[in-house]
């Protein structure tokens, strides 16, 4: 039993090094909710590895999310789920209908073309945006008997379950 505990102490300490990923040392994060968000997952583990229950814990980046966005989902979504209307849903849909970009290197750039999905990254509005976006993601993970952790656009699930008879022991190779 002490193997399988340390076994999972040594994963754990792996976890939140690839939690933080260089995040919580970096001076423009040093006093963010960050702590926040890896000591909910650490606690939630080690509770569970406390009781003798099974842990897994799965990372995902969404990032590559913010680009995916469908604006007539979101507003849609925006309207229905959160009872968004008038004004408030003619300044998002402003803020996200009609956007271009184009791209400059040196003195040569390319035409602009029209931006039909995703949020800006590095906004408070586009955060807000995917976040709200994103709202519905805690319910199907719970759905699943999942314990979901949203910081930003990373997601942490974490799987705690008894050991069952037919579960192979813990063991260092």
């Amino acid at each position: 039993m002490i193997r399988c505990i340390t076994y999972a102490l040594l994963l754990l300490a792996v976890a939140v090094m690839r939690i933080c990923n260089n995040v919580l040392f970096s001076n423009k994060c040093y006093n963010s909710n960050i702590y926040v968000a890896v000591l909910k997952v650490l606690t939630d583990i080690l509770y569970a590895v406390n009781d003798g229950n099974l842990s897994v814990l799965a990372l995902l980046d969404l990032s590559a999310a913010f680009d995916a966005v469908d604006h007539d989902i979101l507003l849609t979504w925006v309207k229905v789920s959160f009872s968004i209307g008038g004004a408030a849903l003619d300044w998002f849909q402003s803020y996200l209908i009609s956007r271009v970009e184009c791209v400059r290197r040196g003195s040569a750039r390319s035409t602009h073309n029209t931006v039909l999905f995703g949020v800006p990254q590095g906004s408070v509005l586009g955060l807000l945006l995917f976040i709200l976006y994103t709202v519905g993601l805690i319910d199907l993970i719970e759905g699943h008997s999942l314990k979901p952790h949203l910081y930003a656009d990373d997601t942490a699930l974490v799987a705690l379950g008894l050991p069952t008879s037919s579960s192979p022991p813990c063991q260092l190779a």
